[in-house]
């Protein structure tokens, strides 16, 4: 476990470290990427300490080991309240603080923070191959979005992993927890400069809380991206004859994605041939009715579904979902998903790819092709 200086930064929200923003070293925005191997930077965000069993349990999912190693950014994201000024607070591993500006980080309420960090300090001793650096944005809710894009390109990360804004209560039901942080998803995912994941909290926590994982394709950069992650969970060494990963696929390719699709479903397959674990399983479906008898034939046999967003138009396979979507964040079938209607039990993530840097160079963030659903 790696040892940060502590320290505290102002209005300007920046790390204390060379910005990488805008460089050519900022290269990997996605978790797909030719070397598996390759050090995967995350930034996963947490608002409170309801979100840290959830969190942990998601990223020793992803399976960090010396050999491919995770350095894991988390942010706790605190709504700035009172006369506190706007700051960035970088922790060491003690969960002190400072600030060059002390007047203002005493006003600070780091002690949630503190808590948090005791939790992934104890974590990073546990596992191997993890380093975590803590972190606390103080912000308003409207300009959150900013803090969060910055802290990833500043630090070169490949995927943004935010909780819902609901969480599951006592009977099951699902409950908002802040609208803002609806809004704050949503200004996210509309500006990352890299893959976002948002998970749907069922239960997700402790050590080898995943077992059985369950990938939907039906095609596209976010389902592929969905894809490149269940496969890094897929080589977890310690679930052994314990952890399945079911890939479904109900495939309806736009003709310049289906290369792409069968390409990666071809590599993936190959992969994991050998891999008794991995189930690959194909459906036929026609329309939206069909392709939710499929997917409720699935529910309750897994602990987490990993789902791409989507984006564009509606298809066939999910027409009359899109409507009835509640949280278009979600796309039409992780809505679905989350749904109290759904596996009360089964947690959700749901994965929007990156741009290459070569399409943000060439301006085609917001023009970028995602797969109807």
């Amino acid at each position: 476990m790696s040892v940060v200086v502590t320290i505290a930064v102002g209005p300007l929200l920046k790390l204390a470290t060379t910005s990488n923003r805008g460089q050519a070293s900022y290269q990997r925005r996605t978790i797909m990427w030719p070397d598996p191997n390759s050090e995967l930077r995350m930034l996963v965000c947490v608002h409170n300490t309801r979100n840290i069993p959830s969190m942990l349990g998601l990223l020793e999912a992803c399976c960090p080991t010396k050999r491919s190693p995770v350095f894991v950014f988390a942010l706790h994201l605190v709504e700035l309240t009172g006369r506190a000024s706007a700051m960035l607070v970088v922790h060491d591993t003690t969960g002190s603080a400072s600030s060059s500006d002390p007047q203002q980080l005493h006003k600070v309420p780091l002690g949630r923070s503190r808590h948090m960090i005791q939790a992934l300090e104890s974590y990073a001793q546990r596992a191997a191959g993890v380093t975590i650096q803590p972190l606390t944005a103080v912000s308003s809710y409207s300009t959150m979005h900013v803090d969060v894009c910055g802290v990833a390109e500043d630090n070169c990360v490949s995927l943004i992993v935010l909780p819902f804004h609901k969480q599951p209560t006592v009977d099951g039901d699902m409950q908002v927890i802040n609208p803002a942080i609806h809004s704050l998803n949503q200004s996210v995912l509309a500006n990352a400069p890299c893959s976002v994941a948002i998970l749907v909290d069922h239960g997700l926590s402790g050590p080898h809380a995943v077992h059985h994982v369950a990938v939907l394709f039906f095609g596209g950069p976010d389902d592929r991206e969905a894809l490149a992650l269940a496969s890094r969970m897929a080589e977890h060494p310690a679930y052994g004859s314990n952890y399945s990963d079911e890939v479904l696929t109900l495939e309806e390719d736009e003709e310049n994605e289906e290369q792409l699709d069968e390409a990666y479903i071809t590599e993936f397959r190959l992969k994991h041939v050998s891999d008794e674990t991995v189930v690959y399983t194909e459906k036929v479906s026609n329309n939206a009715e069909e392709t939710v008898a499929v997917i409720r034939s699935m529910e309750g046999i897994h602990d987490l579904y990993v789902v791409g967003k989507g984006g564009g138009s509606s298809s066939p396979l999910t027409e009359g979902l899109t409507e009835w979507c509640e949280c278009p964040e979600l796309g039409p079938i992780g809505d679905m998903l989350a749904s109290n209607d759904f596996n009360a039990n089964a947690s959700v993530l749901v994965v929007q790819q990156g741009m290459q840097e070569h399409e943000m160079a060439a301006g085609m963030v917001e023009e970028s092709p995602r797969k109807p659903r």
